[in-house]
């Protein structure tokens, strides 16, 4: 029997992610082969995911709450090297009960490095128990919607 090799989902594009953020590759980030250390990575998404919370016009604080970080999966698909800029995309890719997943990228010279799937939590300030995202907070995040499949 004839296997037919996978066909390998197109790259992302940055314009795929409605926002961006613009993160610098640091000397410090690099491991002792040269490259970006694959652990570094979770810092860049982490900044493209601050950058996009912290937005005055998202405001998605709630009341008694916070969101933290479930699950990370990530995708390396090129090698990051010093110096260089870097953009990182952002954008909500789906709603649970009490969480949502944010899928990111990081591009250097409009190619993709790497991409990112993270599971956020709202947790209740006082429990530390997952509780159910409010409305206003999906109404809110919703506006960052990105396309997937």
């Amino acid at each position: 029997m004839n296997e037919q090799p996978s066909k390998r989902p197109p790259a992302p594009q940055l314009a795929d992610y409605p926002h961006r953020v613009a993160e610098l590759c640091r000397f410090g980030d690099l491991d002792p082969q040269g490259h970006v250390n694959q652990a570094v990575f979770m810092t860049y998404f982490e900044s493209g995911r601050v950058a996009m919370f912290r937005n005055k016009d998202l405001g998605i604080g709630v009341p008694g709450a916070t969101f933290v970080l479930g699950r990370m999966e990530i995708n390396y698909m090129k090698e990051l090297h010093w110096p260089g800029t870097l953009e990182v995309g952002t954008g909500i890719a789906e709603f649970g009960r009490s969480s949502f997943k944010v899928a990111q990228a990081v591009f250097r010279d409009g190619e993709c490095a790497a991409m990112g799937l993270a599971t956020l939590i709202c947790i209740d300030l006082q429990t530390r128990k997952a509780r159910p995202l409010p409305d206003e907070a999906i109404a809110k995040l919703s506006q960052w919607k990105i396309k997937t499949g």
